[in-house]
């Protein structure tokens, strides 16, 4: 009799619900990011004015194959999902799918990991990047690979920097859905009134050093967020691997490389940006320092690209919007950025038609022209290359020039195990461990390597019990 992954795994599953139950109820009063997921997201604030959560019960009409897909996908990006899915059920007459906003990623997660057991869960699950390692470790998944090879499905028109993330092993896991990288957002209204370039954004550590001391000298210093993300951009766009292993990629993670060169490098400028009050700090929450920024409040603020949207009509006239490439050291010539965002599994204890039906909407979802709506009501840069050849997408990128800057980022980004991004099963935690650093650091209780050391100690210990968990 063929094994039962779910009944395998449930130990080290239980073991998993525990940890992230803890780790949930110990962020919930700090309203950090890794809650509301990566490339910003999924934000609390988004939540609210989405569907309401729930399993899915609705009968598929008669004839048709129903399948439920699990999103974190809320506010401006629910409904732009719920289109998408009314698009895709329009189109045909063989699969209904039923779209069920289940909160933040790690929400969303965990409440997959309780229907395990049960086959209350959904065919189709959309799950942050970081979640990734943790999803092929559990065994209940079917890797898109299988779909893609039974039918010779083409790839060679999708992003080979996104594909690239959710390959392992040489095989494709899952499929990319919503990607984003973070960008440098500016105020050229302020950079003109500090007599800065506004048409030239720093590149440089250095560079966005002295335009922040220029700009916060008119009332308007920068703000970053604490979000681990960021600091894991950071490495990637010095070519620099945040575990070890080969980011997790060659063999196992075993050790966190937060504490290196890039860590303190990173860490030690912004430190100096916050010392010298060329910019602030507004905490945890990318919301808080968005807010500012839209107020005209900050000048330099850094986010998600899918953020994009919503920051460009927020603004509105009130100044002109610049966006630019993640700074780096100056000198570093090497990397690029990592792809955030979160891609769609399969989940295998569905029936086989059942699970194709998901692959079918999965492959409209990849479609160009599905991707260039997406791209355009979300600002996520679409995971196919010919969407570009979209009609909307050239129109939308001839008045919002903003929205090209991510895109070049991508393309610029150099392939390597650095810009691939790490992988490690305690992602979510790490993510969090480096935040209290970034925190410690800024706010003086820790030198700025005192912190980095014992965030990359205490990672290091997790990813051990970790691996324990699923050695075979």
């Amino acid at each position: 009799m063929k094994p039962n992954p779910f009944k395998l795994k449930r130990s080290f599953l239980l073991i998993t619900i525990l940890l992230l139950s803890m780790l949930a109820s110990a962020c919930g009063g700090a309203g950090g990011n890794s809650g509301a997921g990566t490339g910003g997201e999924a934000s609390a604030s988004n939540a609210a004015g989405s569907s309401n959560a729930k399993s899915g019960g609705n009968a598929a009409p008669a004839g048709k194959t129903k399948v439920v897909w699990w999103h974190s996908m809320g506010g401006e990006l629910g409904t732009a999902a719920d289109q998408l899915v009314a698009d895709f059920n329009a189109s045909q007459d063989k699969v209904e799918v039923e779209a069920i906003f289940q909160g933040t990623y790690d929400e969303s997660l965990n409440k997959m990991k309780a229907s395990m057991d049960s086959k209350s869960g959904p065919s189709l699950i959309q799950v942050y990047e970081i979640g990734s390692r943790f999803m092929i470790d559990s065994g209940a998944i079917t890797p898109v690979q299988q779909f893609i090879d039974a039918e010779n499905y083409d790839l060679s028109h999708l992003e080979e920097n996104i594909m690239n993330y959710y390959t392992f092993d040489g095989k494709q896991y899952s499929m990319p859905f919503n990607t984003s990288n973070p960008i440098l957002y500016y105020n050229k209204d302020l950079f003109k009134a500090a007599g800065l370039d506004p048409n030239k954004a720093p590149a440089t550590y250095e560079e966005l050093k002295k335009a922040a001391e220029a700009l916060s000298k008119n009332g308007a210093p920068a703000s970053f967020a604490i979000y681990g993300w960021f600091m894991e951009q950071f490495f990637a766009n010095q070519g620099a691997e945040y575990v070890d292993n080969g980011n997790g990629r060659t063999a196992a993670a075993t050790q966190s490389l937060v504490n290196e060169e890039a860590g303190v490098k990173t860490l030690e400028w912004w430190k100096g940006l916050i010392d010298s009050q060329a910019a602030i700090n507004l905490g945890r929450k990318t919301d808080d320092t968005k807010k500012a920024f839209v107020a005209g409040q900050v000048s330099m603020t850094l986010d998600s690209t899918a953020g994009l949207r919503g920051i460009v009509d927020s603004v509105g006239d009130k100044f002109e919007v610049g966006t630019a490439f993640l700074p780096k050291p100056d000198g570093s010539s090497d990397g690029g950025v990592i792809i955030g965002g979160a891609s769609l599994w399969v989940l295998n204890n569905k029936p086989a038609e059942e699970q194709q039906a998901a692959w079918e909407f999965i492959k409209y979802l990849a479609e160009p022209q599905t991707q260039a709506k997406w791209h355009i009501a979300t600002g996520y840069f679409p995971i196919t290359k010919k969407a570009y050849d979209e009609q909307i997408v050239k129109d939308n990128l001839a008045k919002y020039p903003q929205f090209q800057t991510a895109v070049d980022q991508l393309h610029a980004s150099k392939p390597s195990l650095a810009t691939q991004g790490a992988v490690m099963g305690v992602f979510p935690e790490a993510r969090q461990i480096v935040e209290s650093a970034i925190e410690e650091a800024l706010g003086g209780s820790k030198s700025t390597k005192q912190a980095l050391d014992d965030a990359a100690k205490a990672i290091t210990d997790k990813i051990g019990n970790y691996n324990k968990t699923v050695k075979k």
